[in-house]
Parts: C-alpha cells; sequence; structure tokens
C-alpha cells in the first residue's frame, strides 16, 4: 500500500500558510488589500468568498495533513481544479483590464498546481 510522502504533508502545511496570508487581509480589508494589488474597484462581497474560497481549501490542508492516501488523492484532484480555474479566470481578468501585478498570483497558483499534479501522479 502507497503511503502519503512527508514531503507532501508538509506542502500541505505550507499551503494552508499561503492560502491564510491571502485569505485574512482579503476577508477583513478586501479594499486596502486589493488596492496593494492595484486595483482601483474593489466589490467587497465577491473579495470575501474568494477569501471564504482559501480559508476552506487552505484550511483542509492543515485538517487533512495525517490522512490516508486515498483522502490526499481526492484533495489533488480539487487543488488541481481549483487552481487550473483561478489561472483561467486571472488570465481572462488580465486581459479584461485587471492589473498585471495578478501575474504573480498566477505565478503562485501555477506553482501549486504543477505540486499537486506530481504528487497525484506519485500517488497513483
Amino acid at each position: 500500500m502507497k503511503q502519503v510522502p512527508s514531503s507532501l504533508r508538509t506542502w500541505f502545511i505550507i499551503h494552508f500558510i499561503v492560502d491564510y496570508l491571502f485569505a485574512i487581509p482579503l476577508f477583513i480589508a478586501p479594499t486596502w488589500f486589493l488596492t496593494f494589488f492595484g486595483f482601483t474597484v474593489v466589490e467587497s462581497v465577491t473579495a470575501r468568498l474568494v477569501a471564504a474560497a482559501l480559508f476552506g481549501i487552505g484550511g483542509i490542508s492543515l485538517l487533512s495533513r495525517n490522512e490516508s492516501v486515498d483522502a490526499y488523492k481526492s484533495l489533488l484532484k480539487l487543488k488541481i481544479i481549483w487552481s487550473v480555474s483561478a489561472i483561467a479566470g486571472l488570465i481572462i481578468s488580465i486581459e479584461q483590464g485587471s492589473p498585471a501585478s495578478l501575474w504573480f498570483v498566477i505565478l503562485i497558483f501555477t506553482l501549486f498546481c504543477g505540486l499537486w499534479a506530481y504528487y497525484l501522479r506519485k500517488l497513483k
């Protein structure tokens, strides 16, 4: 039976930290936080919904860090779908006039997506 690599468990904790570093200010002070990224207009309801998704996806990384291989496979699939969808949405948003600073966020999503895909292949 396959085991979950300790490095993947560590990455899940890192993922929790990164998600919460973005989610907390986005939830508490969306206008301030998004202005930092170059947004001139902020819709706080949408920003807080994104923060809620980050809380959920990052939080499950922490809560499930000691789970089975099967649980990790399911979570990796969810994280890949979330990452690819986020990347596509952010690219479309940049093409429609959102700040170019979003490329930094795309880079983060891309790195995590590649990491999750690597570990999913490794667990199969």
